[in-house]
């Protein structure tokens, strides 16, 4: 590789998730999940938190999941578009309830997986490599209902069975798997993370970190099964990235900065190492937390995964009395504004280098190939009088984080690939909004749910076809 170009093998792409593009959410032997039951609207950031327990749908409130893109039927045409910008590599996710409506049966619906068969297949027909996240923020909502989701120990055996369903089932079309999408945002999000719905005079800590270690333990044994069905095949964790600055130089705001950091990381601390650091010990004390380990768990956690995929937005501030000053919730994750770097339209810090440092940071601490996973503008976007969309904001956010990984790699960083959330407009998974897009592709859908559902390509859909042929070498 040259000072402009990416290694040779270096995977360009980009990223969308089930429950935000597919729809066709009863289709196919689908049964519903925790998605479903967030709606548009004032009262989505409630039931996201867990702090409105939803278990049935409201006639006066909209659903976008419900619908999304329609990615379901549309496959195809969306993976030719993909094609078309050369993309040697597309992230997605399986939707849990379409292989297991409920989540607790002891076979899979065969029509869910003949459905991901045909869509691996297509991105295969184009040479490019599908990278598949098993639990995408989506848990079927018969498990939350039946077991409370994930502070139940018998979800690790639903989990599994689903992961080996998949690494079985789609042998041969995916060798890159993710187990949990943002696997950290369970703290920040419990239900739309991982289906936790409070009870009141919970500990809800004590909920959340008990139902962390479950996945931690189900992600373990998926990626013990995905070596055991494949040797080739790859298994990453993956976090919502982005490392928390101190607000200031004041000792204290650095030690607020790395509690910040170690919260985050946490999850990616045992998936990439293996084992619980030694700051929980105090962390479990201080919050009154025991965590309910079976004898086998120490040992089942050895299993570490491949790779470390992330996503990255914006970084993070924090300071000892964050909570005392206003903070932006970007990607639902507390931060105070960061004075010295722009925001985007929704308060989200725009900060290229904060990129470069957090990739430094992950790789110092894992040793292991980096692959940012998700990384994107969501903006409102308008035609112009020739009824072109001119994303030029798109474009310069993007080419910015693209030069950023590149001196991530000149500092000696491994990094697999790149792909841009979302490459193809969808459902926001924070606001449920349409209007926040993402894509290289318009999708004519507004947040009410109307529209054409035509696909449109962008200014940026042209400037990330060179960019892909060049190996990142032409980013004008």
């Amino acid at each position: 590789m040259d000072n402009k170009t990416f290694p040779d093998g270096f995977l360009w792409g980009g990223a969308i998730a089930a429950n935000q593009a597919e729809g066709a959410w009863r289709e196919g032997g689908k049964g519903p999940t925790t998605v479903d039951m967030l709606p548009h609207g004032p009262n989505r950031l409630a039931v996201k938190l867990g702090q409105d327990k939803r278990v049935a749908w409201r006639d006066d409130e909209f659903y976008p999941s419900h619908e999304a893109i329609d990615f379901y039927h549309r496959y195809k045409e969306d993976i030719a578009l993909m094609a078309e910008m050369g993309f040697t590599v597309f992230r997605t996710s399986i939707a849990w309830s379409r292989l297991y409506p409920n989540g607790d049966e002891q076979t899979p619906n065969e029509e869910g997986i003949a459905f991901y068969r045909a869509l691996f297949s297509e991105c295969k027909k184009y040479n490019i490599e599908p990278l598949v996240t098993l639990c995408h923020f989506d848990v079927p909502m018969h498990l939350v209902t039946e077991y409370g989701s994930w502070r139940s120990r018998k979800m690790v055996e639903f989990f599994t069975r689903y992961a080996r369903t998949c690494f079985e089932a789609f042998d041969g079309l995916v060798k890159y798997w993710l187990t949990f999408n943002e696997i950290n945002i369970l703290l920040h999000s419990p239900f739309s993370g991982a289906g936790l719905a409070f009870e009141p005079g919970e500990n809800q800590e004590q909920v959340k970190y008990q139902a962390a270690h479950h996945e931690l333990i189900a992600s373990a044994i998926a990626t013990r099964i995905a070596h055991e069905v494949n040797p080739q095949n790859q298994v990453g964790c993956m976090l919502a990235g982005g490392n928390f600055y101190p607000y200031s130089c004041k000792p204290e705001d650095v030690w607020a900065a790395l509690e910040k950091d170690r919260e985050n990381l946490f999850f990616i601390d045992v998936q990439a190492r293996g084992a619980y650091p030694a700051y929980t010990q105090r962390l479990f004390r201080e919050k009154g937390i025991v965590i309910e380990k079976a004898p086998e768990d120490d040992e089942i956690l050895k299993d570490t995964v491949d790779f470390v995929s992330f996503s990255y937005y914006a970084s993070r501030c924090a300071s000892a009395d964050m909570n005392t000053q206003v903070t932006s919730a970007a990607n639902i994750v507390k931060s105070l504004k960061n004075p010295y770097i722009e925001a985007s339209e929704w308060g989200w810090g725009i900060d290229p280098l904060g990129l470069r440092i957090t990739m430094n940071m992950m790789y110092d601490r894992y040793q292991k190939p980096l692959f940012l996973v998700e990384n994107g503008l969501g903006a409102k976007d308008a035609f112009n009088e020739n009824g072109e969309i001119e994303d030029d904001y798109r474009i310069s956010y993007l080419r910015e984080h693209i030069q950023a990984m590149r001196e991530a790699i000149g500092d000696g960083i491994p990094v697999m690939g790149y792909t841009t959330w979302g490459c193809i407009d969808l459902v926001s998974a924070s606001t449920g909004e349409m209007s926040k897009r993402y894509g290289f592709v318009w999708v004519d859908r507004d947040d009410q749910g109307r529209g054409t559902l035509e696909r449109k390509r962008k200014k940026s859909f042209w400037w990330y076809k060179k960019v892909i042929a060049s190996n990142g070498a032409d980013l004008a």
